[in-house]
């Protein structure tokens, strides 16, 4: 008991190390210790251990970030999606990841500055020992995770429950489902799979008599590039500039002759942004990995020059410029923020060119060229048109941090 005794002084010790923590009462009952703590109005206890007394604080970010609240029950894939989507991981090697204990938050800088909290399936939200009020009205989107190679029908009553306590503490949140782990199964299970949950779902909302919510549900993988199209669309309603993001860009279409182009985030090969065309995934697989190709055709070229004016050279700007076998160009661009535009060019003077039995050949392959590196001229300055104004909006956008409003 001494032992107790002396753990609980120093843990208390440790809570009031903190002068903006106000211990107001404590109880120590049969090896667990229960603090009530004052807090901070933009502090929010998240988990706490009963061993140790570390207490999780989370900043509130609603005012610089958009955030996205992942949940869903305990070996779902939320932690395989983080560490895939947000740092690279390759998808087997989620495979030794352990199951989530506790809740985590990683930032992300972009075009807008992004929050991701991922919750531990296992623990209940909705006790009295957390505030998810104040948790569900500082997010932008609520993520659910649901495992569509498991029995679905807990999760789905769970999603109710948490789509009927948000949607209450916060209106404005966007609900988006993931039916996650579908490269296990068919085709056709996987549209009866989406089609049995999305009517459930329905029918579950109905009756808590909350038919006008509006729920968004993708078929997701970690093995293919299902889980970023998902995730991109996602981002893109937490982005308040996005119609003028995509007008620009439609315009930037229009006169450069490109068929199709998006704004990435060059780490997570997120697209922040696209023209108003319908996305191709085959489309956005190619550019995506042209991003990979890029970059590490960048690290294997990069000049090895030690001479002191190097120091004082401006950073180079990465740009890239590939002719594909059907006469199509991909075209990338580094912008600003880790972002980076990639625009596929469909060149069709290129695929009526005759075969190579024709003697004109060469003289109109190099032609053909000449006409490219015409266009590739005006893409050029278009391109820089965008990515200042690009500039201009990100310096004038509501995520730009506080302290700079007030310089």
């Amino acid at each position: 008991m001494k032992k107790s005794k002396c753990n609980m002084k120093k843990t208390l010790a440790c809570v009031q190390e903190c002068k903006k923590l106000v211990v107001l009462s404590y109880e120590h009952k049969e090896n667990k210790l229960t603090v009530s703590i004052k807090l901070p109005s933009h502090y929010t206890v998240q988990d706490i251990d009963t061993q140790t007394m570390e207490a999780t604080l989370l900043p509130n970010p609603k005012d610089t970030n958009a955030t996205i609240l992942l949940m869903g029950l305990r070996r779902g894939g939320k932690s395989s999606i983080c560490k895939v989507v947000f740092h690279n991981m390759q998808p087997l090697d989620t495979l030794y990841l352990e199951s989530t204990s506790k809740p985590t938050t990683e930032q992300f800088s972009s075009l807008i500055d992004l929050s991701v909290m991922e919750l531990p399936g296992q623990l209940n939200y909705f006790e009295p020992n957390y505030d998810s009020e104040r948790l569900f009205s500082s997010i932008g989107a609520l993520v659910y995770v649901i495992d569509s190679q498991d029995e679905y029908l807990n999760a789905l009553t769970n999603l109710s429950m948490i789509i009927e306590f948000a949607y209450k503490v916060n209106p404005k949140i966007n609900i988006e489902v993931l039916i996650h782990k579908i490269d296990g199964l068919s085709e056709d299970y996987r549209m009866d799979a989406q089609r049995d949950i999305m009517q459930r779902t329905g029918d579950e909302l109905l009756d808590l008599g909350l038919e006008g919510v509006q729920v968004s549900f993708y078929l997701t993988s970690i093995f293919d590039h299902s889980i970023y199209e998902a995730f991109s669309r996602i981002v893109q309603k937490l982005i308040p500039e996005l119609p003028s993001l995509e007008n620009m860009l439609d315009n930037l279409v229009q006169h450069s002759s490109i068929d199709k182009v998006f704004l990435f985030d060059v780490n997570s090969k997120i697209y922040v942004a696209t023209d108003s065309s319908p996305v191709d995934i085959q489309t956005y697989e190619v550019c995506a990995e042209f991003i990979d190709i890029t970059i590490d055709l960048d690290d294997l070229y990069v000049e090895n020059d030690d001479d002191d004016d190097n120091n004082t050279k401006q950073p180079r700007e990465l740009r890239s410029v590939s002719h594909l076998s059907q006469g199509s160009i991909l075209y990338l661009k580094q912008m600003i923020r880790g972002l980076a535009l990639v625009a596929l060019i469909k060149n069709e003077d290129a695929r009526s060119l005759p075969g190579n039995n024709d003697n004109d050949f060469d003289q109109k392959l190099q032609s053909n060229s000449a006409v490219q590196d015409k266009s590739l001229t005006i893409i050029d300055y278009n391109i820089n048109l965008f990515k200042k104004a690009l500039m201009r909006m990100w310096e004038h956008s509501r995520f730009v941090p506080v302290e700079s409003n007030n310089n």
